[in-house]
């Protein structure tokens, strides 16, 4: 009994210790913010820090805002990722909503804790924000010096026994998720480049919302032919270690080709909204050196889609500058100055810009492009936009009737087979009319028309081979005619001399 009293009284003794030592701190702290200066404030407040962490287990690491003069990654990882960790003891949150942006960015308010659980072991966070004097600046090379009146850091704090763990597991895990977290809850942009700032970093490009519905739902392509793609992009993102083992740049080239009005823009705005990647419109008309194409590459970002729209009409304007600069080559040089400029010019799409791309090129004329770029490794998968099937009409008609079966479905299915008509031209009659009867028939009317011009456009060609086959047959014939004559006199002679001959 004597022991448990004489122990109470111990622990009575040291907690009213605590309490004095605690109310003092309490008291010096408020005092010293009231009057003090803050950087005398920190110099005081990390001393204190600095003596009892002597006694503690606990590591902290500082993570500022900026390293040197550029963003720390780590930081903005961190701020990412706390934005969703709310703890027990979190009281405050900041939340704001960038403009032409679909959602919220969260993050914590200043001086807030949170305490994270990775693997079983926990991981405290705090976000400290100190004031400085502007009139302090020291290092014009450091953005967490005094040159701004308030440096931000975070302080995570764990266990000195996970210092390997938090570094090398837990670090790069949170560094995953923020960039996961970014990924999801992005807003889409296309890039459009500004040609009058080519020589600005940040604002050679121009971003717009990306604002297009297309999805492989809604294509009207053929079933086995939107598997072929997801399953090729699919395939793609999940190997970025395996095209790192091998050595290969970690890009797919696709190329699209087909007649006006197939849907290639609509294909690229669903896989842009399947992957959640941004869109740069690679318009290289204006561009006249390399050095600029190089210039505009490095601007663009990871986790996006390239498109060179018409690739043969860009190769073939670059290449009327090119010749219109220089002397005139030989016409066998020229075509070979021509294939090399292709290959270069396609070339350094891949080895200039970063990873995680998709390069996409279209062309409405596949035979006026080299085959040599047309390899794997350049544009890796064709895909062939071609006009409008059945399958595509029925497609087509559920997005813009509401239904999939209707009386009149098999007559327009089999005029389609022939008509030759865009997947365009058939969304174009279907929103003539409300009503949806009126719609079918001004459709079949429509492929009917198209038809006949189909045919008109085919007897047409035809005669047009048909005549210069003729043409090129009579030329033929008569250059044959006239070699064969002049043979006859240069072998005979001249009718003077052959009367001559026959005399002597």
């Amino acid at each position: 009994m004597a022991i448990s009293e004489s122990h109470l009284a111990t622990a009575k003794t040291i907690l009213s210790a605590v309490g004095t030592a605690t109310a003092a701190v309490v008291v010096v702290r408020g005092v010293a913010q009231e009057y003090l200066p803050a950087e005398f404030q920190d110099y005081l407040f990390s001393g204190i820090r600095n003596f009892f962490s002597r006694f503690s287990n606990q590591l902290t690491l500082v993570i500022d805002e900026f390293d040197g003069l550029v963003n720390n990654e780590i930081y903005e990882a961190a701020e990412t990722y706390l934005g969703t960790k709310v703890g027990p003891t979190t009281r405050r949150l900041k939340i704001s909503k960038p403009e032409k942006e679909k959602n919220f960015n969260i993050t914590l308010e200043r001086d807030q804790e949170v305490v994270d659980v990775y693997n079983g072991e926990k991981f405290r966070w705090v976000w400290i924000c100190r004031k400085t004097e502007v009139r302090n600046f020291y290092n014009p090379r450091d953005m967490n010096s005094t040159l701004r009146n308030e440096v931000r850091s975070f302080e995570l704090t764990f266990h000195k026994k996970n210092k390997d763990f938090a570094i090398n597991s837990y670090l790069p895990y949170v560094a995953n998720e923020a960039q996961n977290r970014k990924q999801e809850k992005k807003t889409i942009k296309i890039f459009t480049l500004d040609y009058e700032n080519m020589y600005n970093m940040n604002d050679m490009w121009t971003p717009v919302k990306l604002d297009h519905p297309a999805t492989f739902e809604t294509l009207a392509m053929d079933s086995y032919q939107k598997d072929m793609i997801l399953k090729d992009l699919d395939r793609f993102i999940e190997r970025r270690e395996y095209y790192r083992k091998v050595g290969k740049a970690w890009k797919r080239g696709y190329l699209l080709y087909g007649p006006p009005g197939t849907g290639k823009s609509s294909l690229i705005a669903a896989m842009a909204n399947y992957l959640n990647f941004d869109v740069y419109d690679l318009e290289l008309t204006e561009l006249r050196r390399n050095s600029e194409l190089r210039r505009l590459l490095v601007g663009t970002a990871n986790k996006s889609i390239l498109v060179v729209e018409d690739i043969d009409c860009t190769i073939d304007l670059q290449e009327k500058l090119a010749n219109r600069a220089t002397p005139p080559l030989p016409e066998f040089q020229q075509r070979e100055e021509s294939k090399v400029g292709q290959l270069n010019y396609v070339s350094k799409l891949y080895i200039v810009c970063g990873d995680e791309r998709i390069i996409i090129f279209t062309t409405n004329h596949i035979e006026k492009l080299d085959p040599a770029l047309l390899r794997p490794g350049r544009m890796d998968v064709h895909i062939h936009m071609s006009y409008c099937t059945p399958c595509g009409f029925k497609l087509l008609a559920s997005n813009y009737l509401g239904f999939k079966e209707h009386s009149l479905f098999g007559e327009i299915e089999d005029l389609v087979r022939n008509a030759k008509a865009t997947p365009a031209e058939i969304a174009e009659q279907l929103l003539k009319n409300d009503d949806p009867d009126v719609s079918l028939q001004g459709l079949i009317g429509f492929l009917h028309k198209k038809m006949k011009e189909t045919e008109e456009a085919e007897a047409e060609k035809a005669r047009a081979e048909s005549s210069g086959e003729k043409q090129k047959q009579e030329t033929v014939e008569n250059g044959e005619s006239e070699k064969n004559d002049e043979g006859k006199e240069n072998s005979l002679g001249s009718a003077p001399e052959q009367q001559k001959l026959e005399d002597d």
